[in-house]
């Protein structure tokens, strides 16, 4: 009888041992970072056209401290647009990230993607994308830069394969802009976005909401949502995989940072 006891008791013991590790590593109410500065530990590239996994191009890397979004590699952008997902999801935070764009736009991206990439929050797991999706239905935080000439603003909202309510309502235009300034130039940009599960998200640019919605959605009308919807139960979204995009500009991260929240 002895030995199933100490089988169980050790069991026990590892999934304490576990709960703590995971716990240390995400204090509520303090930033950590989700990049370690030195390589792509715990995140997971999945380009259009290619499988989870396949880092066409070297697109993803890391280099001098920061994660470089690059097309090298490309002879045309040719529509492969590319998320890198964290390992885990989250439902309760504050997401920070400081970015930069750099360089000329990738022959054959698309106008609207110049100065264009995006943090995708409350978004399906690369593993339920399929090898052609564009995006991962999700709620899309829309990193803009200026063209140096005219007005852009920051931080907007795009859904795709969702909805959000806005103002008590509905919402179901496909991106809507922020109420931020424009951001010309390669100069480093912070914005925080504040997510409470199914209630509200926040957009943040030093400090200050440009953009608040509530109920992230999952959109009935969208064929690949809607399998969502029959597997989960429920078009609400409370959580899910967090991403960061490729969408032909190249683009830097030196931070990305998370906060439990309650």
């Amino acid at each position: 009888m002895k030995a199933p006891f100490v089988v169980a008791l050790a069991l026990v013991s590892l999934f304490v041992s576990s709960a703590a590790t995971a716990d240390e590593a995400f204090p509520k109410g303090q930033w950590v970072s989700l990049f370690n500065g030195k390589n792509l530990d715990g995140w997971t590239p999945k380009i259009k056209g290619y499988d989870l996994g396949d880092n066409y191009g070297n697109t993803f890397r890391v280099e001098d401290g920061v994660i470089k979004v690059g097309y090298e590699a490309y002879d045309s952008f040719d529509k492969r647009f590319g998320h890198l997902f964290y390992k885990q999801p989250f439902s309760n935070y504050r997401f920070r990230v400081e970015y930069r764009f750099v360089g000329e736009q990738c022959k054959g991206g698309e106008g609207w993607a110049l100065r264009n990439s995006g943090v995708m929050l409350h978004g399906e797991s690369p593993e339920e994308m399929t090898k052609d999706q564009d995006f991962p239905t999700s709620i899309e935080v829309q990193l803009l830069g200026g063209d140096g000439k005219r007005p852009r603003t920051n931080a907007n909202l795009c859904t795709p394969g969702t909805n959000v309510v806005k103002e008590g309502k509905l919402f179901t235009p496909h991106c809507t802009s922020s109420s931020s300034k424009t951001y010309h130039g390669d100069q480093w940009v912070t914005v925080e976005i504040e997510v409470r599960g199914n209630d509200v998200i926040r957009h943040l640019i030093d400090g200050e909401v440009v953009l608040e919605y509530t109920k992230p959605q999952l959109d009935e009308r969208d064929a690949h949502a809607a399998k969502l919807i029959e597997k989960a139960g429920t078009k609400m979204l409370s959580g899910g995989s967090i991403s960061l995009q490729s969408e032909s500009h190249p683009i830097e991260f030196r931070k990305v940072e998370i906060m439990l929240l309650d």
